[in-house]
């Protein structure tokens, strides 16, 4: 039920709509038990012709009486409107009864327009809140987790909740309510008979809550298979090119089809279990009428008055004994989706609740520049358990091209995401102008950096969108600066609609080395002071490569760069190359410096055969 509160609290902006809700509730559920009380006074004249109106207004004479009370005098105001006449108080009844069922319709449909409001607006919060914390998470927490997951969680569970946990909402008033007006009005006609049926209660109480147990459980391994076949989804659609080329196909149907057939078999026990819900709640119904009737219809057959309950109050209480039924079946079925919303609830929870280590420490600095140096102190990372860099120290001066080399598993793009800030260091400091990065806002020490990777990430939209993700208020002419400094605008001028051309999914509409110029373009806008070039043209053939060299070299003007590298003629005029092993420096100094050391490096230069 924690889960089920935590949800809640997202309705506090919408108190005027909870408000509205529930006093229109109040008018509801109050209606609904005076129409069926305004029947008595019709199955008064079908019944008890011969019965005397009061032709005076009856005295209050205490609660226990007011069942009496409330007979009389709506007797009398019939008596007085209709002067006796037994036609004239039938229509007079007919009247009440429209009048009673009008006013109850009017307000369970203003109960539903708030109620709109209300629930959309805790489903656009909670899923914008799921959204939001998903970017804010560092990237650890997603190298645990697989995409087709989260993606469930922020659309599936959510939906689920509108469906399951925010119905609920409509019951939290208006039941509860219409089943204690009716019951009150319930035990103003007959005590005996009402206590009679609370006996009922409890039975029907102890075996909805059997029914419903496992429905949480059931409803979670249904959950987390729903988010295992979405990752498998959304991995055929990225690797789909490598899929067909190694006639994978077989192999990943096979895997979609087994996570779908455990999807199918665990909704079926999940909505096999829900469907018993609404049986089960009818057939104790239909006990608990059975229990009146037998009940009821000795006390209408009873002799004694005091004991004696007359037709048309028997009816009526039947009337009311149904309307008990409704909103009861109505709370049995909103119990079940408490259980089964329990676990879309729980799970977005995990992700609402998880504390985010790498956040911002309090009063930390907000750095508008770089103005001497980035160094790197006695650093030591892991991301599990083995140290991927020990004890790493370097000194990077402003202005200075830096770069990294090594085999794959060096530790040198560990370096990069730690100066970004995606992991922080397990020991020792990264250093800017002699500041620990940990003490700077991420948001002004990523602003003072500008990234391109070995994968061009770009996003279905124009270039230039693409392009104002580095400097949202560009001008056109500044995009195509920047464009031109990438060495992209040789192409981006002869698309059908320039700068305002669509690139496609993962802009799958331009080949390799297009992407990266764009890419290049992007950091470039940024106009950052540092640079990190991660592999920049490891994946591109050899034309594509001269193109994005040149652009690299004119980005890198004038700027701080680390380069890391695998093709080693790119780096060949960096200021200090420093090669790596397993996290470790073993060499640095210049190209022709390391490769008269013959050592490591001299090596991997043979290796790619570039001397």
């Amino acid at each position: 039920m924690n889960y089920f509160y935590n949800i809640l609290k997202y309705a506090k902006p919408y108190k005027k709509y909870a408000i509205g809700h529930i006093i229109s509730n109040v008018f509801f559920a109050l209606f609904g038990m005076l129409s069926f009380i305004a029947l008595m006074p019709m199955l008064d004249v079908i019944f008890k012709k011969d019965k005397v109106a009061p032709t005076t207004s009856p005295e209050w004479t205490g609660l226990l009486e007011i069942g009496n009370y409330a007979e009389n005098l709506l007797a009398f105001y019939m008596n007085q409107y209709t002067g006796g006449d037994n036609f004239k108080a039938l229509t007079f009844a007919i009247g009440l009864i429209i009048i009673m069922f009008l006013l109850k319709n009017i307000f369970g449909y203003l109960a539903n327009y708030f109620l709109v409001f209300l629930r959309n607006g805790v489903i656009r919060d909670l899923r914008n809140n799921v959204y939001k914390k998903t970017v804010d998470l560092p990237l650890s927490y997603f190298s645990e987790k697989r995409k087709g997951d989260i993606m469930a969680r922020v659309t599936t569970d959510v939906l689920d909740l509108q469906y399951s946990f925010l119905s609920v909402l409509e019951l939290i008033v208006r039941e509860p309510l219409t089943i204690i007006f009716t019951i009150i009005a319930m035990l103003i006609i007959s005590t005996k008979l009402t206590l009679f049926v609370f006996i009922f209660i409890p039975i029907m109480g102890f075996i909805i809550s059997r029914i419903g147990k496992s429905l949480k459980r059931k409803s979670d391994r249904v959950q987390k298979e729903q988010g295992l076949f979405l990752s498998t989804l959304e991995e055929t659609l990225t690797g789909l090119r490598i899929i067909k080329g190694f006639n994978a196909e077989s192999k990943f149907n096979k895997k979609f089809q087994e996570s779908t057939n455990r999807f199918y078999h665990f909704s079926n026990k999940l909505l096999n279990r829900q469907n018993l819900a609404t049986p089960t709640s009818e057939f104790l119904g239909i006990c608990m009428i059975a229990a009146i009737l037998w009940y009821g219809g000795n006390l209408v057959l009873n002799k004694d008055p005091n004991l004696a309950l007359d037709s048309s109050s028997f009816l009526v209480y039947l009337g009311l004994a149904y309307n008990v039924l409704t909103p009861a079946k109505a709370i049995s079925r909103g119990l079940y989706n408490i259980k089964k919303g329990g676990a879309a609830a729980e799970r977005i929870q995990e992700i609402i609740g998880i504390e985010n280590l790498l956040k911002d420490k309090e009063n930390a600095i907000v750095k508008q520049d770089f103005n001497n140096q980035l160094s790197f102190k006695n650093v030591s990372f892991k991301y599990e358990n083995e140290y991927v860099l020990k004890d790493f120290s370097l000194k990077i001066p402003k202005g200075k091209s830096i770069a990294l080399v090594g085999q794959s598993g060096s530790g040198k793009s560990t370096i990069a995401n730690l100066i970004t800030r995606f992991y922080d260091v397990n020991k020792g400091a990264i250093l800017i102008d002699g500041i620990d990065i940990r003490d700077i806002t991420i948001k002004s020490l990523r602003n003072q950096l500008g990234i391109v990777t070995q994968d061009a990430i770009l996003f279905n939209d124009t270039i230039k969108n693409n392009i104002l993700l580095g400097k949202e208020d560009a001008s056109d002419e500044e995009i195509i600066e920047a464009l031109k400094i990438a060495n992209a605008w040789e192409f981006v001028k002869d698309l059908p609609n320039g700068i305002e051309t669509n690139i496609g999914d993962s802009g799958n509409k331009l080949s390799g080395g297009q992407k990266q110029r764009l890419s290049i373009a992007r950091a470039v806008i940024k106009n950052p002071p540092i640079m990190i070039l991660d592999e920049a043209t490891s994946a591109l053939d050899t034309e594509s490569e001269r193109l994005v060299q040149v652009a690299l070299e004119n980005m890198m003007k004038n700027r701080t760069s680390i380069v890391i590298a695998h093709r080693l003629s790119t780096i060949k005029n960096a200021d200090t190359i420093i090669v790596m092993q397993k996290g470790e420096i073993v060499e640095q100094g210049k190209h022709q410096e390391l490769l008269d050391q013959k050592g490591v490096y001299s090596k991997l230069v043979e290796m790619q055969s570039i001397q």
